[in-house]
């Protein structure tokens, strides 16, 4: 019986990741922006003007896939392409105008999908699922676990909006 629990708990992560990603691609559809789009935009936010080499290995997927969504990105007006100062043959990828507006869509996108989520989870439910997630993902990536002291409590995603 203790491998149908470990197997409903697979399960379980499994299903709740998936419905996840798919209410936040529902709502970033709205924005015209498609699954996986937001990671890049994000990623650029955080840092412009990387090359898709380093987007790939910063969002741990293969440098084609981030290709092809920059690509994407590029010709709905969100990211443009410059050639290296450094080396010709290297692009680096920035947000346009569009792209820095996508962001506040992005964020509000997640925490509406957050606040979905997480309802009726009170504030030290939350905080224990946090960790627990951060302590699979670690495993799973075969990274060691640490402990990051959040600071101040957040807002409840009931209290976001």
């Amino acid at each position: 019986m203790a491998k149908a629990g470990k197997a409903q708990t697979m399960n379980l992560l499994q299903s709740a990741a998936r419905l996840s990603r798919t209410a936040l691609a529902s709502r970033l559809n709205g924005r015209g922006l498609y699954p996986g789009q937001d990671q890049i935009v994000l990623a650029l936010a955080d840092e412009d003007g990387q090359t898709p080499g380093q987007l790939a290995l910063r969002l741990g997927v293969k440098p084609p896939t981030v290709t092809k969504t920059i690509n994407r990105l590029q010709s709905q007006g969100f990211l443009s392409k410059r050639a290296s100062e450094q080396d010709g043959r290297q692009a680096h990828v920035f947000l346009t105008e569009s792209g820095r507006d996508a962001i506040k869509a992005i964020e509000k996108s997640v925490r509406k999908t957050q606040k979905l989520a997480l309802k009726d989870f009170d504030k030290k439910e939350q905080k224990t699922l946090t960790k627990l997630l951060q302590r699979v993902e670690a495993n799973l990536s075969d990274t060691e676990y640490v402990e990051v002291d959040e600071g101040p409590e957040e807002e409840t995603p009931a209290a976001a909006e």
